[in-house]
């Protein structure tokens, strides 16, 4: 059946079809009926990704093999001491290399040219044995155009490069250390609820510069480690020429950026998060790169081919960068060596995988709304050359290391991407929930508190697809770039500046921002997800946003980085936001509602403005409302016996209308469906945890 034929219906004949053919298919179909139509559709991408696994099983002997590029392309050391060097350039019409070692002589060391575009060179070591190219040398593959321009590149398998002084373009540095970094410390088990802190290592410190892998490892981890966070995940890792692109324009993408320290200080922060139990996941973007020829991919033969579509299909227009051939052979044995060279290199546990919206459509989301009819992921608007890859790099992650995570970042809902591949899908563990942080600001920036429609943020926060995990966010490192604001910023604006302090009073505004920011995250961490999500500095309010160097500002630092220290200050309210972020992060560890079923939601009382639901054993009471407080309100609840509460204490910058010492006790009384009930003091601007003291913590 061809992708244009979508349709409302499907013969019994096809539907038999692609039941035969995609081996958990029925499961999908039996969990979501409505994808029945589809089903030929699921078959198709199905047995694309089969046979394209099987092709290389045929010709590479199988996809571990397949995915170790980075063994030999590029330049490596022999055991003899000599040099083996081999790059992909089918454009070109001759390939050299040059460096340091042979005085930047352009046509010395000519490469042979081999089958499908690929080249080769040796070169037979020194006489005394010495290196011929120690490590830190700088070298430079030459390409020889088929129109006769000779092109300075850097190996698209460079493992590190760097920017000396005010040069423009990047460096490539050979890495052959004597002695790399080696792990000490085993990789942790798959967190049973995914807490992720998402992390940007240049801007964390309080200082106006680049923070390095050092500063991270010795200061941000036990920082995280503290507030209960079980994974960090690692933004603008893969190097990027302009800082400012927050990492999102790769290119160099086996080479961690140099900006930061070196590859031995990243495998140090790597190892010494895995020995705080801390998972570690990589933001990795293979949904397009930099347009930089001389220091990137682009034009790396001399045409705009080689590692992209050619002609307008290989340029995003909205990004300004270039987009991968994904049904090439040698990129899909490019980007998947890459997947697992930083899983075996630097012993990441998985990836977020950014941009994914991009790759799935050939309109890349672009003026697309997404409504939710399903006809809109599928037919010809799929690039399904994309979703084969990210099928494989799924297979490959999975295979290669079962407790890996992979997580997308997905705008548009595609259906079944977070099913197994086995069932026709895309095989990620993750979505973001990239709904939620937009519905937050959305009811700041247009809604009075009193008007917050209570049915659609419960709505928001409970509309994902039935096992398919999502993590939930209030906001991310979007909310913090410039030219948008933070929710912290949003409640409380220019007040943080000047009314944060703890001697004197609370002013309306510091009030209503506190409790809402606290409520805000809690309802989300509870309700709106399997895994959470929160972007360095927001749990305790950062006060500025964050903005990179760049002619816009002056190349000016001041916001490029993280005001930690304003929690470690005793008289300053920021303190209250990171302890109850922290206390909330332990509190799921203990009770792991992220990992248990979808929550039951007994209540969404628009007048009441309240909102009650019950999870992994817990009740959950959230009262919106900006003044009114409720005595004896009665909440349902499936589960008898004595209910302590927990919230508004002072640590959290509460105001102690709760005594936490009195206990509450459910009755034998129906109420919104539920078989017990409680009575409840709840005051405004509250949410509240009660627990059965006969639940195991």
């Amino acid at each position: 059946m061809a992708a244009s034929a979508a349709r409302a219906d499907c013969s019994e004949e096809a539907l038999a079809a692609a039941l035969a053919d995609v081996p958990e298919l029925a499961r999908l179909l039996e969990t979501d009926p409505y994808l029945k139509p589809f089903a030929p559709d699921f078959q198709r991408r199905y047995k694309r990704f089969n046979e394209t696994l099987n092709n290389i099983g045929e010709n590479e002997g199988g996809i571990d093999k397949f995915s170790r590029g980075y063994e030999s392309f590029g330049v490596h050391r022999c055991a003899d001491g000599g040099l083996y060097c081999k790059e992909w350039a089918p454009g070109a019409e001759g390939v050299f290399l040059t460096g340091d070692f042979n005085d930047w002589n352009p046509f010395s060391y000519p490469y042979k040219k081999l089958d499908y575009g690929k080249w080769e060179l040796y070169i037979p070591p020194k006489q005394n044995k010495s290196l011929l190219v120690p490590h830190g040398s700088k070298l430079k593959v030459v390409i020889r155009s088929k129109s006769g321009e000779i092109l300075y590149r850097i190996s698209p398998w460079a493992k590190y490069v760097t920017r000396e002084g005010d040069n423009v373009n990047y460096d490539w540095i050979h890495w052959d250390p004597e002695h790399p970094y080696k792990f000490k410390h085993s990789k942790p088990k798959k967190p049973r609820g995914l807490r992720i802190y998402e992390s940007h290592v240049g801007i964390s410190s309080y200082e106006g510069k680049i923070a390095s892998y050092k500063h991270f490892t010795c200061n941000v981890l036990p920082r995280i480690k503290d507030l209960g966070y079980n994974c960090i995940q690692l933004m603008a890792i893969m190097e990027h020429a302009y800082y400012a692109s927050f990492g999102y324009q790769i290119t160099s993408f086996f080479a961690a950026s140099s900006r930061y320290g070196t590859p031995e200080e990243l495998k140090e922060l790597v190892d010494t998060a895995h020995s705080m139990g801390i998972t570690v996941l990589l933001d990795v973007v293979h949904s397009h790169a930099s347009k930089n020829s001389e220091d990137g991919l682009n034009m790396f033969d001399g045409t705009d081919s080689c590692y992209f579509h050619s002609g307008p299909r290989g340029n995003h227009d909205l990004w300004d960068s270039r987009l991968f051939a994904y049904s090439s052979w040698e990129v899909l044995r490019f980007l998947l060596s890459n997947i697992r060279w930083w899983l075996e290199e630097y012993y990441f546990d998985g990836f977020r995988f950014d941009g994914v919206t991009s790759m799935l459509y050939h309109h890349h989301g672009m003026g697309e709304g997404f409504s939710g009819d399903y006809h809109e992921y599928f037919g010809l608007q799929v690039d399904e050359d994309a979703l084969v890859y990210l099928m494989l790099a799924n297979h490959l992650v999975h295979t290669l290391y079962p407790d890996s995570i992979t997580v997308a970042e997905d705008v548009s809902g595609m259906p079944a991407l977070c099913s197994p591949i086995s069932q026709g899908g895309g095989g990620f563990d993750y979505r973001l929930a990239m709904a939620i942080p937009d519905k937050w600001i959305q009811l700041l920036k247009e809604f009075k508190d009193e008007d917050w429609n209570m049915g659609n943020i419960v709505y928001t926060l409970t509309n994902r697809r039935y096992l398919e995990k999502c993590i939930a966010y209030a906001e991310s490192h979007d909310q913090a770039l410039v030219g948008d604001k933070t929710l912290a910023f949003w409640l409380m604006d220019a007040e943080m500046y000047t009314n944060m302090s703890v001697l004197t009073p609370f002013t309306p505004v510091i009030d209503r921002g506190i409790q809402l920011h606290k409520m805000i995250r809690l309802i989300t961490h509870t309700l709106g997800g399997e895994g959470y999500l929160n972007f360095m500095g927001n749990e305790f309010g950062h006060p500025e946003w964050l903005d990179f160097p760049r002619k816009g500002n002056n190349e000016s630092y001041h916001y490029a980085r993280r005001q930690f220290h304003l929690t470690d200050d005793d008289l300053l309210r920021y303190k209250f936001l990171n302890n109850f972020d922290r206390d909330m992060n332990k509190l799921e560890e203990r009770c792991g509602w992220l990992s248990a079923p979808q929550a039951y939601v007994s209540e969404k009382h628009e007048g009441n403005k309240i909102i009650a639901f019950e999870r992994a054993g817990l009740v959950f009471i959230f009262n919106f409302h900006p003044s009114k407080s409720y005595t004896d309100y009665r909440v349902g609840t499936t589960l008898p016996g004595k209910y302590p509460f927990y919230t508004d204490a002072a640590e959290y910058g509460g105001h102690q209308r709760l005594d936490h010492n009195t206990d509450f006790f459910s009755e034998d009384f129906k109420h919104n469906e539920r078989p017990f009930s409680l009575l409840a003091y709840i005051p405004s601007r509250v949410g509240l945890i009660l627990q059965n003291v006969d639940m195991p913590n």
